[in-house]
Formats: C-alpha cells, structure tokens, sequence
C-alpha cells in the first residue's frame, strides 16, 4: 500500500526562520541529538533511502532542512544537538534558530524527538522537554536504535523512560523504532496521519 511519505522530497535548507515558507499548512519537526538517527528515521519514513543524508559525523547539519509531503504538509528536520566538538557560536546559533522555529512557527503540529534507546533522557532532551512544555507543543520520543538492545533491557529502558516522564502534563508519548530494521514505522505513520489530518 502506497503511503502519503514516499512522496516527500527536499525542499529547501534555511539558516534562519524569515527563509521559511509561508506559515500555513501543517508542519512536523524531527530533532535529536546529533548521533541518535534523525536522517535514517526520515528516510525510513519516506521509504526513500536518498531522502535525508546520513552522515558519518555527527553535528553536520547547522540548517533547518524542509521536506514537502504535499501542498500543505511538509516535515521540518532540525539540527542535532548536543555534539561537543561544535564550536560555542554555532551552538548558540542552533539555540536561537530552533528556538525561534519553536516558538513561532504556527503551523507546527508536533515534534519527534529521537533518542538513542541506550542513552535516553540526557539534560538536553529533558531541557527540550520542559520547552516544550511550555509552549504546549506536543511531542513524540521515538527510542531509536532498538535493534542494538534485547527484549528484555528494551521493556527496562521503557518503564525507565515512562516513569522519566511523569513530570510532564503536556502530550508526550513515546515508542522504541529501529531505523535499520523499521520496528515501529506503522505506530509512527498512524501518529503522522493524526497529525498531518490523513
């Protein structure tokens, strides 16, 4: 069966939120640490392998890169967070831009965000978590990688994670995924169509 995502394609990369497209439509944005799989999660998506690039090096995307799914659905990736060897500047360069894009992108439905299922949680995501929060932005965790872990450490990792979570009022929900393998694409598409309007 064809999916609405094998359709999406590359649209522009942006350094700042005044090069974005109209704000109209609906938006999704995918965020994560730098190593934790954004590129192969969006490519899994799509089903298109060619879609994002995959980087060996982590902290390699500094932009805002645009994928339109149709004429009002488009996904958003974000630059990684939390490489140590980027320079101060672009780090506070990255806060402001994502920042920005957070806070007043009106057509910005919800956010993925991608953790490394072995390292969940770190201060930065729980950092993006309350922002979120605060701007009442939901957000889905998709606990990448789980092909790495047994069954048994991925259902430890899982309460862990729910019980991490307890603080937040806000809709946050997660899953395990495995970009290699596509464990847990079906969950993610049912939660794409819901926000997307499918």
């Amino acid at each position: 069966m064809s999916s609405p995502y094998q359709k999406a394609y590359f649209l522009l990369s942006v350094a700042n939120v005044k090069q974005l497209p109209s704000d109209e439509g609906i938006e999704v944005a995918i965020v994560g640490r730098s190593n934790a799989g954004k590129s192969s999660i969006l490519n899994r998506i799509t089903h298109n392998k060619q879609l994002a690039r995959v980087s060996k090096t982590p902290g390699r995307t500094q932009l805002i890169n645009l994928f339109k799914i149709d004429e009002t659905r488009r996904i958003a990736d974000l630059p990684g967070y939390g490489y140590a060897k980027v320079p101060l500047a672009a780090k506070q360069r990255w806060q402001t831009l994502v920042d920005t894009y957070l806070r007043t992108r009106q057509s910005l439905k919800g956010l993925l965000l991608v953790m490394d299922i072995r390292h969940p949680m770190r201060d930065l995501d729980t950092q993006l978590l309350e922002y979120c929060e605060h701007y009442q932005l939901p957000v889905h965790i998709l606990l990448n990688k789980a092909d790495k872990l047994t069954k048994g450490a991925i259902a430890k990792t899982l309460s862990e994670v729910k019980l991490a979570l307890t603080p937040y009022r806000n809709s946050v929900t997660f899953s395990c995924f495995s970009a290699l393998k596509g464990t847990g694409t079906q969950e993610l598409h049912s939660l794409l169509d819901e926000w997307y309007g499918y």
